[in-house]
Parts: C-alpha cells; sequence; structure tokens
C-alpha cells in the first residue's frame, strides 16, 4: 500500500514535457549549461548525465554570458563537454511521515540507516519553504523541559523559542544536544547533523543518543566530504521534518549542529557562482540565507504545535563577535554560551552563565522562580569579580559581605551546574534543587 502511495505521488509530479541542454564548460565545482534559455531558474533541478549511464543531480546556482551555472549534488566523475543535460522542472519536496521516526535520512531524504524503505505522506512540503507569517502565528508560551538542569532554571526555554549554542570545538557541543535529545518533554526530536564528521554521526546516534532517544527522533545527516549543496540541503531538510510533525500539533525539538557549518556550504556555493566577499569571506548571501532557514522554526499557526529550535554555532578561534555568530545572535531568541575555560576545568555541561541569556524567560517564570535564579545569578557574578584574588589568598574575610555570601555558595551552585550525559533532571527538581541550596 505505501509502495502505491508512493508511485501516485509521483506520476501526479511527472512533467508533461522535457528540455534538454548540453555541457559547455567545467569550473571547479560548477558546470555551465546551454541550450535552455527561458527554460532555467535559480533553484532549478537538473539532472546531468556523466558517463556511463550515470546520472548527476545539480541545481541552478546562477548565470553567466547567457549560460545557467550548475552546482552538482554529487562527485562531476565522467560529466564532459557535450553531455546532455535534462532540467527538472519538478520543485524539491518532501513527503514525511510519522514512520520516519526512529529513522536516519540524507539531505535527499533518503533512508541511509539500513532499515529499508522509508514510506512517504500524503501531503507535499517543500524543502525551501518559507516562514510562516508573523501575524498567523502563535505566541511562544509555555516552559519546555530539555533535561539540563543549568538551562532548566538559569537560561529557561518556551516552546516555539529559537535559542543558539555558541561554542569553539571540542568544547561539549555534541553532549549538550543529546543530552537534550534524550532527556526533553518534547514529542518530536529532529536533529540536523550538518557537515558533521563521518566518524561522530554513528557515534552520536547509537552513543549519545541511544535506542531511548531514537524512538522519538528522526536523524538529519550530510557528512564533511559530501558536496556544498548537500550540506546545506540538509539544514533545510531538518527544518521541513520539523515542520510537518509542527503541522500534526506535535511539539517538536529541532537541533541543528550547526549553523556555521550551513553558512560555510553557502558561502562555497555563492563564491563558486562569482558573489563577491564581504566579511571574513562570507558573502552577502549567507547572512541573506541565514533569517530564512532560522525563522522556520518557532510557534505555529493555531491549532498547530512548536518548533522549539536549538542551533549550535561554531565560533571561530573562540571568537564570539566573528561575524556568523553576531548574525546568528540577532536573529535568535537567546543564547547559550559553553566556555572553554569552564570546560577545562573539568565542568560539563560548561555553560556560562553570566554570558548566556534567554529573551523569554522572565516572562514564562513565576516571580518566586526569577528571584532565586536572579540572587543565583548576582553570587556567580561577585564571585567571577573577585575570583583571581580568591585563588590568590588576597581576600580577607569579613572585607565584603557580598562576596563573603558569594565564596559561601559558589561551590555548591558550581556542583548544581555539573551534570552527566546519562542523568535527567527535570524543570521543578531543578529549581527546587536550586532554592535549598540557597535556604542553607
Amino acid at each position: 500500500m505505501v509502495l502505491v502511495r508512493n508511485l501516485l505521488n509521483e506520476i501526479e509530479h511527472l512533467p508533461d514535457h522535457r528540455v534538454f541542454g548540453k555541457v559547455t564548460a567545467v569550473q571547479g565545482m560548477l558546470v555551465e549549461i546551454g541550450g535552455v534559455q527561458g527554460n532555467l531558474s535559480v533553484g532549478d533541478r537538473c539532472l546531468i548525465k556523466a558517463r556511463g549511464e550515470r546520472q548527476v543531480i545539480g541545481e541552478v546556482v546562477g548565470f553567466r554570458d547567457g549560460r545557467g551555472l550548475v552546482m552538482p549534488f554529487q562527485p562531476l566523475d565522467g560529466v564532459g563537454l557535450g553531455s546532455r543535460v535534462e532540467v527538472a522542472n519538478a520543485e524539491a519536496i518532501l513527503y514525511p511521515d510519522d514512520t520516519w521516526l526512529g529513522r536516519v535520512i540524507n539531505a535527499m531524504g533518503e533512508p541511509i540507516d539500513g532499515k529499508g524503505p522509508l514510506p512517504g505522506g500524503d501531503t507535499p512540503f517543500p524543502i525551501h519553504n518559507r516562514p510562516p507569517p508573523a501575524h498567523s502565528r502563535q505566541r511562544v508560551a509555555g516552559k519546555i523541559d530539555l533535561g539540563i538542569r543549568a538551562i532548566n532554571t538559569f537560561l529557561t526555554c518556551c516552546r516555539g523559542q529559537r535559542m543558539g549554542i555558541f561554542a569553539g570545538s571540542g568544547v561539549g557541543k555534541s553532549s549538550v544536544l543529546s543530552m537534550m535529545a534524550r532527556h526533553t518533554s518534547a514529542d518530536v526530536s529532529v536533529i540536523g547533523l550538518v557537515g558533521e564528521r563521518g566518524r561522530e554521526a554513528r557515534e552520536f546516534i547509537e552513543d549519545d543518543l541511544g535506542p531511548e532517544g531514537m524512538k522519538r527522533a528522526v536523524i538529519v545527516v550530510a557528512t564533511s566530504d559530501e558536496s556544498p549543496l548537500m550540506r546545506r540541503q540538509a539544514a533545510y531538510v531538518t527544518l521541513t521534518v520539523a515542520e510537518y510533525f509542527r503541522n500534526a500539533g506535535r511539539d517538536v525539538l529541532c537541533l541543528m549542529d550547526s549553523v556555521t557549518r550551513f553558512a560555510m556550504a553557502q558561502r562555497e556555493i555563492s563564491l563558486s557562482a562569482g558573489e563577491p566577499p564581504a566579511s571574513k569571506g562570507y558573502t552577502p548571501s549567507v547572512f541573506a540565507e541565514l533569517p530564512k532557514l532560522l525563522e522556520r522554526a518557532g510557534p505555529g499557526a493555531p491549532g498547530q504545535g512548536s518548533i522549539t529550535g536549538l542551533f549550535t554555532v561554531l565560533v571561530e578561534g573562540d571568537d564570539h563577535n566573528e561575524p556568523v555568530a553576531d548574525a546568528v545572535r540577532a536573529i535568535l531568541d537567546g543564547h547559550i554560551v559553553l566556555d572553554r575555560a569552564i570546560a577545562e576545568r573539568g565542568r560539563y555541561p560548561s555553560v556560562n552563565i553570566l554570558r548566556s541569556v534567554s529573551r523569554t524567560m522572565p516572562a514564562c517564570n513565576s516571580d518566586e522562580e526569577n528571584a532565586v535564579v536572579g540572587r543565583a545569578r548576582r553570587l556567580i557574578a561577585v564571585y567571577e569579580d573577585m575570583a583571581e584574588l580568591i585563588r590568590l589568598g588576597a581576600y580577607r574575610r569579613g572585607s565584603d559581605p557580598q562576596v563573603d555570601e558569594a565564596i559561601k555558595y559558589y561551590p555548591a551552585i558550581d556542583a548544581f551546574l555539573t551534570q552527566t550525559k546519562k542523568e535527567g533532571v527535570d524543570l521543578a527538581t531543578g529549581y527546587a534543587q536550586l532554592a535549598a541550596i540557597l535556604a542553607q
């Protein structure tokens, strides 16, 4: 029955005519095609006939001297001058279904987990979908439990909120994402591994996420060795699958690692098409694509669910003001900073509470909860200001009552912020534990 339904979907979208061109030049990752003037537009798909009847799927990324510029999804081996090119008029769409839960797919929506064919749903979802109109969306409301004590209490997230996780390499981004996916109260997790190391993809799925986390998750994987188009499309496919579950009334936790690799893929594409670089080699189209991607997350229309988005940002050289980090921070509803210095001290997750903020948090908490969190923040801030003097033994107890209070509570708060990957702490328990520490 599933195969028949998928076949009918394909038949309905067959074109009524076919348009062919030919390869006129190949430069780096770009293929120039001619003979198709008036039949191409940016974003269209093409099928390039390579040697040995192999087909290479490409996407139109621009035009030059009356010829189309096509970037391939696969390697260009076997493509030469005069190779035939067929223009595919069909829009890039997916047919997500509830049976996709527990599966791993690639950027084309194809299964790569060896568990057999992937059934298709009845409703098409465009891969390059537009964000919902602002006036038709529900407001962000209601807390979502992410299972991480430090984030649940100090950086409480609401359903439909979008947060960035900013960190350098090796500071624990993947571990934080796996803890969220495993312990969250969301109905469904959709996880996009964009430009991930091939070795780490399976480790993340089997070790970090585990069987329990996989039961209610869909994983989209595009490894670092794949073409920039595949890496970019993996991000779009992640949001497309999340939109399916949101429209079905589910609360979705959308995790993406990482937005920076999406931006790098877009930079490769636009530089190949001849777009001039702007800030640190990033082209203007990178900063135009970021809001188009990130704004797709959020609450849906009345009667629908929500997409709570957590997007990691790999800050180059631990510079949190580099162009991509700065642009993403301006778009999202808050940011979680993972600090290398904290990780080197052995505290995981290495969340820097003072540099992180959740913009929706004060409104979704009670006055009592805000008071507890506010006091704990002040104690951390006072201690951090005097940390160097305290470690050197230059501070004398009794000199400042606020510092004395911070010294008393800081070890317990620091232990409170520490959590193992397999340990899950819900919202109520986190607030109760913090309140108990401050009541001593």
